[in-house]
């Protein structure tokens, strides 16, 4: 498109008073040669916007940039339409707030950013949005169990098409296996009946909703709005057209047989939370070892939970599942003693109703940890615990039964765990499941060239960015809720599935139109791949975070656009640099590192690039600045869409400029990350640790280039860090290439 410029400078919140406004708009009308160059008190006001739609329409202006505050605030102010280029050149947050009015550093600061956006705005071209073939905005819910069903309830009632595939006979999974489940509503003080049935019989009647018992999913090839999936049913094959995915298979209970310690699998009337549903179901509650009417009972929690060698994580459910049962004994008779012993008491939502309502009945709470349990001639248990609180020991007298709260594994954990097994044994037994029979096991047996299940966290649940993005994996339009995704009650699956569901409706409904789905929501712009000088390398699909890109059988880049969340870690990974955005690209950033003004030598300005992470580095500059914290003005700030997205020619311009150092600032990663894109900060790290050889053997000081990790709360920081850095730059000396 033929471009006309319109450089909008803002004199609003302190700007006007701090900068030489005259200075700013030569940079626009001398050296950027724009058309249309204004100030304004409040280009966010009435009379700002109109201003600007004002030379939109009756100037010809279609590429607006506006210097003012931050991109990250008033976005939907200066939102003029699609079909019109924006840039934002941040003066308020990142100048005029954290360093000196009327200050000769100040100006060139903003002069630069004004600089570096008219260089960005002249390389951008508008985004095309991606249109794929056949696209559907079906649902695909796998997993019949509560949160299952209630995410096929919630998107049939929406008006979407959905098809549930279970595995088992009948819907209802885990709360088929209830003689009652804990309260959902008012006063959430008592059991109440199992209403899965009722909840199975609502989703049948609803038109629009396929359901497959019995069934499994054999493949899920394609991509968002296009997957193709096929259901293998008694035999049977079966093809359904996809939009988007909700893996709701929930998790299982811990395997007691591990939990030799407490008695299980030793002592018969040594049971689990399950037992004792089926036990409470068949009217009164008596000992598995000889049929005896239960008097008293025990309930242990965390039994392998919260515990290394076992489940690390609190199970969350399995307090208030103790509390529930703890109630049928009581019903059955109110002078039975109940213990409950507890490294903590949790009771997640309403449920500290029903704790209170079991303390008033005479439970006795025990907190410590169990050091033995032994059976006397009676087969009655004694169980020996260290109280916390009182620092004594223990010791009940026989009790008839003793109920074992087992955590819950993810369905998600069982082909990684199991498949370890058989590759770390020596010689596995023919009674042993082979690795290629696991994988034919798998949930979703995704056609992805990175594997047939998705990434999951360190204890096997299938979530994404454990802080920002709930719902979310690392396969686009794959949603899991429910305790596939994180250990929770049945309230909270029935509110979990539900955000699943919305947020697999919104993929349906942003891939239609060719918008990004997460997490930059609405950006139109995808990959473009020039395959003619494409080296067959790889790493573009090795690096991929979320499968956007296969090979095809001569091991060239097969990219799925829907797929993709736009973060550029393809780009940055490409050595040949094939790889571009119509709004992002590694010769946009080359102009605006190249539009920086570089004092000579003598100037004594030594100048610091920053590429900031847009999505946690960037906000943390704003927080700065906000807070009016004050830090060095040698810094130049160009915001990335991930730090892996950042491609190695970028420093090496950097250097060549006569730039004096670089500071990359993304997310932090390791076994907490916070990276949006996952691993977009680690491997920027990776590349790091390769320039810092290349530097040192041009005889450049590889501690010009620094990477730094930290999340927005770090905002205060940030001083101390560009601040010392600039220290460091100073002992080294100006950069050699300087004036070259």
């Amino acid at each position: 498109m033929d471009k006309k410029t319109g450089v909008y400078i803002c004199t609003g919140c302190g700007i006007g008073e701090s900068l030489d406004i005259e200075g700013l708009s030569k940079v626009a009308t001398k050296e950027g040669k724009v058309p249309v160059c204004k100030s304004h008190p409040f280009f966010c006001g009435p009379e700002g916007v109109a201003l600007i739609k004002s030379d939109i329409e009756n100037e010809g202006v279609n590429t607006v940039v506006i210097a003012g505050c931050s991109s990250r605030v008033n976005y939907d102010v200066f939102d003029f339409g699609p079909s019109l280029l924006m840039e934002r050149a941040n003066i308020r947050e990142q100048v005029i707030w954290c360093h000196p009015a009327n200050d000769e550093d100040t100006q060139m600061m903003a002069e630069d950013a004004l600089r570096m956006s008219l260089a960005k705005a002249a390389h951008i071209q508008l985004p095309e949005a991606y249109q794929g073939q056949n696209m559907v905005k079906t649902i695909l819910v796998v997993g019949g169990g509560l949160s299952g069903i209630t995410a096929a309830l919630e998107a049939a009632k929406a008006g979407y098409e959905t098809v549930v595939v279970e595995k088992s006979p009948v819907l209802g999974g885990w709360m088929n296996s209830l003689f009652k489940q804990a309260p959902l509503k008012f006063p959430y003080d008592s059991p109440e009946d199992v209403d899965i049935a009722s909840r199975v019989k609502e989703l049948e009647a609803q038109s629009g909703v396929k359901i497959y018992t019995n069934a499994e999913i054999k493949e899920i090839a394609g991509a968002p709005g296009m997957f193709d999936v096929t259901i293998n049913q008694n035999g049977n094959t079966i093809q359904e057209r996809i939009g988007s995915v909700i893996l709701a298979t929930g998790a299982v209970p811990y395997d007691p047989t591990k939990l030799e310690q407490l008695g299980y699998g030793k002592y018969a009337n040594v049971v689990t939370a399950t037992q004792m549903e089926e036990i409470a179901s068949k009217g009164k509650i008596v000992r598995p070892a000889d049929g005896k009417e239960v008097q008293s009972i025990a309930f242990i929690q965390c039994a392998g939970s919260r515990d290394p060698e076992h489940l690390p994580y609190c199970s969350v459910e399995c307090c208030v599942e103790s509390l529930k049962q703890a109630t049928y004994l009581k019903e059955q008779n109110p002078e039975a003693a109940v213990y409950i012993f507890n490294k903590d008491m949790r009771t997640p939502g309403q449920n500290e109703r029903l704790y209170k309502r079991v303390q008033q009945d005479g439970a006795i709470f025990v907190r410590g940890e169990i050091s033995e349990i032994s059976e006397d001639d009676d087969k009655n248990l004694i169980i020996q615990s260290k109280d916390v609180l009182t620092g004594s020991t223990i010791s009940t007298e026989g009790v008839d039964m003793v109920v074992l709260a087992t955590g819950m594994v993810p369905t998600t954990a069982f082909g990684e765990s199991l498949v370890a097994k058989a590759e770390d044994s020596e010689e596995v037994e023919a009674t042993e499941p082979k690795v290629e029979e696991i994988l034919k096991s798998n949930l979703l047996n995704l056609a992805y060239r990175q594997g047939p299940e998705m990434p999951t966290l360190k204890y096997g649940f299938a979530d994404s960015h454990f802080i920002c993005f709930p719902y979310e994996t690392r396969r686009t339009g794959i949603y899991a809720a429910g305790s596939v995704r994180a250990p929770m009650d049945a309230a909270s699956s029935i509110e979990d599935a539900t955000g699943a569901a919305m947020k697999a409706i919104q993929c349906n409904e942003l891939t239609a139109i060719g918008n990004a789905v997460h997490p930059r929501v609405g950006d139109m712009s995808f990959p473009d791949f020039a395959m003619s000088r494409c080296t067959q390398c790889k790493r573009c699909t090795v690096e991929c975070p979320f499968g956007a890109i296969n090979e095809d059988d001569k091991f060239n880049p097969l990219p799925n656009p829907t797929r993709c969340r736009r973060c550029g870690i393809c780009m940055g990974a490409c050595p040949e640099r094939i790889i571009s955005f119509k709004n992002y690209s590694v010769p946009m950033i080359g102009n605006m590192i190249k539009a920086i003004e570089v004092p000579e030598e003598d100037e004594e300005k030594p100048r610091i690039v920053i590429f900031a992470c847009e999505n946690d580095a960037y906000p943390a500059l704003d927080m700065a600045g906000i807070n009016h914290l004050s830090y060095n003005a040698w810094v130049r700030v160009i915001p990335v869409r991930c730090l892996g997205s950042m491609n190695i020619v970028w420093i090496a311009d950097t250097l060549s400029k006569g730039i004096d150092g670089i500071l990359l600032l993304g997310c932090k990663h390791g076994d907490d990350y916070q990276c949006h894109f996952v691993k977009g900060s680690e491997l920027a790290g990776i590349r790091l640790g390769k320039v810092a050889e290349t530097l040192n053997r041009l005889d450049l000081e590889s501690d010009r280039v620094r990477m730094e990790q930290l999340s927005i709360m770090d905002y205060d920081q940030i001083p101390a860090m560009i601040d010392g850095f600039a220290e460091r730059l100073e002992e080294l000396g100006p950069n050699p290439y300087k004036g070259f």
